[in-house]
């Protein structure tokens, strides 16, 4: 058994995705208030100002003073920044990325955020754009070059120990096609990067949706989990025909084909301790995160590696 966790089922950190919001102007906190206020009327305490949504790294001083207000005066809290699409080995982009993920580190310090979550994946393509799920649709892949692998893990390295001295934790989105695009190359990777603030934000809803063949999820979190840092978490209804093709679909964290209670459990019994992020893609993905939030919340006050005393079966993924 690992060190008791920092937080009871009740106060564990469960931050809301702005996936269901789009973008955001950077100029405009009206907007940021009605966005963040249906997060709040959804029962959400915390939030995650994906960059997706609003780049809160780049905002002046007096802004991001005034976003602090507005989620202060919504009674959410902000346990970690996500960035998205700033891979740090971007050909064109990448220096510039890089330079990003530091003001975001340090805008996470000034926020008194703990955790921040960087990915290897790139823009969408036009094809992703035009797609129903962007998923279908072929997209920015990562060179098979060591060089460049090699150049991600020295910047992934160098944001570790800048996010370190300031007391932050990061973690590196899982996701297909990169470097990260596998759990095998997902803990090959952290490990290379060999810094203690850099972990896994285990994500593998990004590659259980993929209409190609995937390893088992089960494999995928006994891999990972020992590893594990902030995590976002989703669920995918997951079919396969025997004629090879296969098809998915977004589905709550109850309904699809990870078993987001074993998952939990297992990071669980190897000390996870980081918060989770809910995500949806969707139909009324404010709504369906909620459900998931709540969901979650029930694993965390059943889990019997949380409360070993009252709750006799476990439901770990086995080694």
């Amino acid at each position: 058994m690992t060190n008791s966790p920092p937080w009871t089922a009740k106060a564990w950190p469960i931050a809301c995705a702005m996936i269901p919001f789009g973008t955001v102007a950077q100029d405009d906190p009206g907007a940021w208030a009605r966005d963040l206020a249906q997060v709040a009327g959804a029962g959400f305490d915390a939030v995650d100002p994906t960059d997706s949504w609003l780049r809160v790294a780049d905002l002046p001083p007096a802004a991001l003073a005034e976003f602090t207000a507005i989620c202060r005066d919504l009674g959410l809290a902000v346990p970690a920044i996500s960035t998205s699409r700033r891979s740090v080995i971007d050909p064109v982009h990448g220096a510039a990325h890089l330079d990003y993920g530091h003001r975001v580190v340090d805008c996470a310090a000034r926020m008194g955020v703990g955790h921040v979550s960087f990915g290897l994946f790139g823009p969408l393509t036009e094809a992703q754009r035009a797609a129903l799920w962007f998923w279908t649709a072929p997209g920015v892949t990562n060179p098979a070059d060591p060089e460049i692998r090699a150049l991600a893990v020295s910047r992934i390295r160098a944001l570790g120990r800048h996010a370190q001295d300031l007391g932050i934790q990061v973690a590196l989105e899982m996701y297909e096609d990169t470097y990260l695009g596998s759990a095998a190359d997902a803990v090959a990777f952290v490990t290379d990067v060999d810094c203690p603030a850099v972990r896994l934000n285990v994500d593998i809803g990004n590659l259980i949706r993929l209409h190609r063949p995937v390893r088992p999820w089960a494999e995928m979190i006994r891999l990972c989990a020992p590893h594990a840092g902030y995590w976002h978490v989703k669920n995918y209804v997951r079919m396969e025909d025997p004629s090879g093709v296969t098809m998915t679909h977004p589905a709550p964290l109850l309904g699809g084909t990870i078993d987001w209670r074993a998952a939990v459990n297992t990071a669980l019994s190897h000390g996870f301790a980081s918060p989770f992020l809910v995500e949806h893609y969707g139909g009324d993905g404010l709504g369906v995160c909620a459900l998931n939030r709540d969901y979650l919340r029930a694993i965390l006050a059943q889990s019997p590696v949380l409360n070993p005393r009252t709750q006799p079966t476990d439901r770990r993924i086995s080694a």
